[in-house]
């Protein structure tokens, strides 16, 4: 076990804020993500990549890795091990596959990943979407998982590509639910050779087709009715009756603040999609009235992953959207009112126009309590690097400091080499992997192994909060976490699906700063009911249980 090429080395007097490196291979993450031809790109089914998800999938209290993964164009794979990856986490930052033997060995185009334990049974169980047919893995508790698909009522009798996906408890009855989006209706046969049409070349670039040109896929929403058992709500939800957009990542969280969660797809090159819950079961349309369809110009983008966080500490969550090349990612900023004003320039973050980006997620770095924003990259056209222009199909990461006033900055090029080096990356998820507080960043890379980034700089103090609900969901999946200190007071949320299809550690991590003690946790969970926890020491795992707190009085939906 090679876990002892990890290490930090010391800290020298003029110590950076943020220092990641790229461990992935002492770590023992070596599978190669495997998306069709790797020189060419010939099917857009080839460039979107997969996603990763963070979760301990055996209770061990440490946090695992699985790694979505896709196969060639004939179906067969390449290689032996052309799979999804499950790595256990065995401790010291070290990891063994467990693929086989978890009973997660199917070959297939897999693309992203959602985790949440839709049956309240304490272990969790996972979807995987796919382009053919998606996937429900129930964790069986043992180290097992169970293809449940067909007996949980969410076999599709045809061939779809889904992309992202969310498990959330949109009615409140205590059991989640599941949102899934879809890309394109592909079919490899209707499919125009590279450079046929207006929609197959880039800048007089021959190129894949697509997505424009393409009929798109539909989003899907499915009602847990218990018992292990699912039905597709989403004609009568509305969610279905939408325009059809080219749908990737898609978050669930409550955008008004009115006790029920909204769902938010982003949407490569169609307008981006807020589902607006109506506390009814059904769901109404609001993206553009609300000002998150389009750019701050009115513009269609090219959508891609989606973080949600109250970065201001306002008390409203806002939303952070990567996008294609040749544009500026959207942070739209939370206006209290139920709309969105987008800040991308305001807040400092609309300075990179080259990249073509990915997954995203607003994460505290530095632990001083203020989330800070991470994006990946990479291009979906190989051929760019044959062309006449100045385009890079690998690219580096971006990392912004939060500065705490509204405003970032950018740090890319003083944050390490796990953010300068270049890759064509696409799905990331974020947890704490070895439970020291420090974020790491796990990174799956397009015809490449994964990333996993530590950040190796001094940290300050830290907390992390793991909920379970008893009422609501076990997950506690849609609660909100307020940790009081001092003055301040710092907020998180539990979540299922982020980033770019992809699922983080959904233990909430709060960066205290200096405080060496927090006053109280403040826990909102699913329904609006709050209850507040006594205070303690800093740098620890804090568990809360639904129902073993002081019970807080309901303040109005405009004042979490």
């Amino acid at each position: 076990m090679p876990a002892q090429k990890i290490q930090s080395g010391q800290a020298q007097a003029s110590s950076p804020l943020v220092d990641f490196k790229d461990i992935a291979q002492p770590a023992g993450l070596m599978a190669i993500n495997v998306s069709g031809n790797a020189e060419q790109k010939r099917y857009i089914l080839e460039t979107t990549g997969d996603g990763v998800g963070i979760f301990d999938f055996d209770n061990d209290g440490l946090m695992d890795i699985f790694l979505v993964n896709a196969t060639t164009m004939d179906g067969k794979g390449r290689g032996e091990k052309s799979t999804s990856h499950l790595y256990r986490n065995v401790g010291s930052l070290y990891f063994e596959d467990v693929t086989e033997k978890g009973g997660l060995g199917k070959v297939g185009w897999g693309q992203g990943v959602c985790v949440g334990d839709y049956d309240n049974d304490g272990y969790e169980d996972m979807f995987v979407t796919y382009f053919g047919h998606s996937v429900l893995y129930h964790n069986e508790g043992n180290g097992t998982f169970k293809d449940v698909t067909e007996a949980a009522g969410l076999k599709s009798d045809t061939v779809r590509w889904d992309t992202g996906c969310s498990f959330v408890d949109y009615d409140l009855d205590g059991k989640l639910d599941l949102a899934v989006t879809g890309y394109v209706e592909f079919d490899q046969s209707k499919i125009p050779a590279p450079g046929s049409g207006g929609y197959c070349q880039w800048k007089g670039i021959p190129v894949m087709c697509g997505p424009r040109g393409l009929p798109a896929g539909r989003n899907f929403l499915f009602h847990n009715d218990g018992h292990g058992k699912f039905s597709d709500v989403s004609q009568g939800s509305g969610i279905g009756k939408s325009t059809a957009c080219y749908g990737f990542t898609v978050l669930a969280s409550d955008f008004d603040n009115d006790g029920y969660p909204d769902l938010y797809v982003a949407c490569d090159s169609r307008p981006s999609l807020l589902y607006h819950n109506r506390r009814n079961g059904t769901f109404e349309e609001i993206g553009v009235v609300a000002g998150v369809a389009l750019s701050d110009a009115g513009q269609e983008q090219a959508g891609m992953g989606v973080t949600v966080a109250d970065y201001d500490e306002d008390r409203f969550v806002d939303i952070a959207k990567t996008n294609f090349s040749d544009d500026v990612p959207n942070v739209y900023h939370n206006n209290r009112d139920g709309t969105f004003t987008d800040r991308v320039y305001e807040a400092g973050l609309g300075i990179h126009t080259q990249y073509l980006g990915w997954g995203i997620q607003f994460l505290d770095v530095d632990n001083d309590g203020w989330k800070d924003l991470l994006m990946v990259n990479g291009h979906v056209y190989p051929e760019v690097e044959k062309g006449p222009l100045n385009y890079k199909y690998r690219q580096p990461r971006l990392f912004f400091r939060n500065l705490g006033n509204g405003k970032f900055k950018d740090l890319s090029n003083e944050s390490g080499s796990g953010i300068s080096d270049r890759w064509a990356s696409r799905g990331m998820a974020v947890g704490d992997l070895d439970n020291d507080g420090s974020l790491e960043v796990v990174i799956n890379n397009l015809d490449a192994t994964p990333s996993l980034l530590k950040n190796f700089a001094p940290k300050k103090n830290w907390l992390l909060v793991k909920l379970a609900g008893v009422q609501c969901n076990r997950d506690a999946i849609g609660a909100r976490v307020y940790v009081h200190t001092g003055s301040r007071r710092i907020s998180g949320e539990i979540q299922s699906g982020a980033s770019f299809i992809s699922q983080n550690d959904m233990r909430v991590h709060v960066g205290l700063g200096d405080d060496t003690r927090y006053d109280r946790i403040e826990v909102q969970w699913p329904g609006g009911k709050r209850e507040a926890f006594a205070g303690g020491n800093a740098n620890q795992i804090v568990a809360l249980k639904q129902g073993t707190g002081s019970t807080v009085e309901e303040q109005p939906s405009s004042m979490p």
